[in-house]
């Protein structure tokens, strides 16, 4: 059994950084230096425990894990919670950063600062975290350790004789990063002996186990057998086990004041369990609840709909589960005349979107039709009542709209000053309002702009990297909704409505969105034994057409010369026959086509 650690000798730190700056990497050598994991069982991203997550190399989800480390005679325990570096998931850092008093910031030493180093550097200030900056990488050729001090210096204000140099790789610094964290970081308050209070951070299910409670105890003391009571929901429950991670889970007698770690109640309803819930005693004595966390936006909707339609219930108890594991995600259901039942899912970005999407399918084993993402927009309507709109069949007609409003967001994009020219051309291109512009060093500078988020989410990203060769990145952040004119525009096949295929965009671009969505249905759909007519349209004028051209069977092929009349006859029969089954026949529409919409029209002429 671990011995027990003194409240003043715990630390709890996370740490921020960009994608790929080696948080992941770092967290692996904590563990080997401090010898909570043997070599022989190391493997790379060691807490990157979702089959998901070693498959992409990226980090999802936030992980937590306890490491005992002796320094001058005595035992430290120190709690470490890696977190997850791209935007989609910031809302997994910032459950993170309230679970800490401090935070390794985390610096590639040839990338230097990016854009979401700024964003969490900023989110782990506002929460009052003590920053331990450190630069990574150090062993790289083409390491610029002091261009990135300055970058630090220049960006967040950092000292740059604090900034800790080290090599996550080959281990360099390490141990002089630990004594670091001991010195800097500051211990945990609360009491011991007060009445338990603890904040639930995140949860995972387990089909045996029931629903496993991560918590940072924030006063008092948590024994096993002791019966506790979760104050949002009001249920009470007996701790089964409690322990730490250290990475496994690990048993413990107690937690107290300052400890992260996990519980386990038996807890077999889902819907006792919300992230940010308060964990107190039963009974008068019970403390105040904590403050919680911010309700999630999510930016971006889309439905999913079982292939088969049969698996409707399993999709559901697969949404459910995994919404307890990860709150940002909501779910409702609904049914689309093209597709049958199926769910309207919320998420954080498109990144999110295809996370879940492939969590399910690997997880659940569920075969999915996805249509294609959505903001969320706002409707004012005649009577001035603000409608929220996640998808666009619940658009109304445009006599009954007073105002349009679309989400606009706040892009800070990081690239070296010779790309400029072209990142400011493709921000033009998507409406973008210049903001400021910003040098973090003589070569490298941050751009911002206001951008509506219907042009951010699909393939601003990818398009950044190309205008300036992979050294660009980005971060944005909400900044509410303005007027625009915007359009509803249906997608007609055969003279049906499909409502999956519907989109919300710009008047000024409507023209050429639907030329070229017609155009990509055109290829995408089968052609079948009659002419199949693809349309878009905006309410009844319709913008764009295609055909899909019949399938052609040579009825006159056996006539050999003769009298043209009977291949005539032959002919007018089968224009019947293809008129009949035209009013009757179905046309099959494939899951490519639903994320044809997406397509901007951008590469026209290609």
């Amino acid at each position: 059994m671990a011995k027990k650690i003194p409240q003043k000798n715990i630390r709890n730190f996370c740490i921020v950084a960009h994608i790929d700056h080696g948080k992941s990497t770092l967290a692996d050598r904590m563990l080997e230096v401090t010898g909570t994991v043997q070599k022989r069982e190391m493997k790379a991203q060691l807490l990157d425990d979702m089959e998901l997550e070693r498959s992409r190399g990226i980090t999802i989800k936030a992980r937590s894990v306890a490491m005992r480390y002796k320094l001058k005679g005595q035992e430290y325990e120190l709690n470490l919670i890696d977190t997850p570096g791209h935007v989609d998931f910031h809302y997994e850092v910032s459950r993170a950063l309230i679970c800490c008093e401090g935070a390794l910031l985390l610096a590639d030493a040839f990338q230097g600062v990016e854009a979401q180093t700024v964003a969490n550097g900023y989110a782990a200030m506002e929460h009052d975290l003590k920053i331990v900056p450190v630069i990574n990488k150090v062993d790289l050729v083409n390491a610029r350790v002091d261009q990135v001090k300055e970058e630090l210096e220049q960006t967040l204000a950092v000292d740059p004789d604090e900034v800790m140099p080290v090599s996550a790789k080959t281990g360099v610094g390490v141990e002089d990063l630990l004594q670091s964290i001991v010195a800097n970081i500051p211990p945990p308050e609360g009491d011991p002996e007060a009445t338990l209070q603890a904040m639930v951070f995140d949860s995972l299910y387990d089909a045996y186990r029931g629903a496993i409670i991560y918590v940072r105890i924030m006063n008092g003391t948590v024994k096993k057998g002791q019966k506790i009571k979760l104050l949002r929901k009001g249920t009470t429950h007996e701790v089964v086990e409690l322990g730490q991670f250290a990475p496994k889970r690990e048993a413990r007698e107690e937690l107290c004041a300052g400890q992260v770690g996990y519980l386990i109640c038996n807890i077999k309803s889902l819907d006792d369990v919300h992230i940010g819930d308060t964990v107190s005693v039963i009974g008068n004595d019970a403390a105040e609840p904590l403050e919680g966390y911010q309700e999630p936006k999510r930016m971006v909707y889309c439905g999913l709909y079982p292939s088969d339609g049969q698996d409707f219930e399993e999709l559901r108890d697969a949404l459910t589960k995994l919404a307890i594991n990860d709150p940002s995600f909501e779910f409702e259901p609904e049914t689309s005349d093209a597709l049958g039942f199926g769910f309207r899912c919320g998420f954080l970005g498109l990144l999110h979107m295809e996370i879940v999407q492939q969590r399910l399918e690997q997880e659940a084993d569920v075969d999915l039709v996805q249509t294609a993402p959505n903001v969320t927009y706002e409707i004012v309507d005649q009577n001035g009542n603000v409608n929220e709109i996640h998808k666009p069949q619940d658009v109304p007609d445009s006599g009954k709209i007073s105002e349009f409003r679309q989400p606009i967001v706040r892009v800070n994009m990081v690239q070296p000053e010779e790309y400029i020219g072209s990142v400011m051309k493709l921000c033009g291109e998507r409406r973008g309002i210049h903001v400021r512009t910003e040098y973090l060093s003589p070569t490298r500078m941050m751009l911002t702009y206001d951008i509506p988020l219907a042009e951010v989410i699909y393939d601003l990203h990818d398009k950044l990297k190309s205008a300036t060769r992979g050294y660009g990145t980005m971060d944005y952040e909400l900044r509410g909704y303005e007027q625009a004119d915007l359009v509803r525009m249906d997608i007609l096949v055969n003279g049906k409505k499909v409502d999956a295929l519907a989109i919300i965009c710009n008047r000024a671009d409507a023209d050429r969105r639907g030329r070229s969505v017609v155009k990509k249905l055109k290829n995408e759909i089968d052609r079948h034994m009659f002419e199949v007519a693809v349309q878009a349209a905006i309410g009844t004028r319709v913008i764009a057409r295609e055909t899909v051209k019949a399938m052609r069977k040579n009825v006159t092929a056996k006539c050999y010369g003769g009298d043209i009349s009977r291949k005539r006859k032959l002919w007018q029969k089968q224009k019947e026959g293809k008129k009949r089954m035209k009013s009757i026949g179905r046309v099959d529409i494939p899951q490519k086509a639903f994320m044809a919409v997406l397509d901007t029209g951008d590469d026209k002429g290609k």
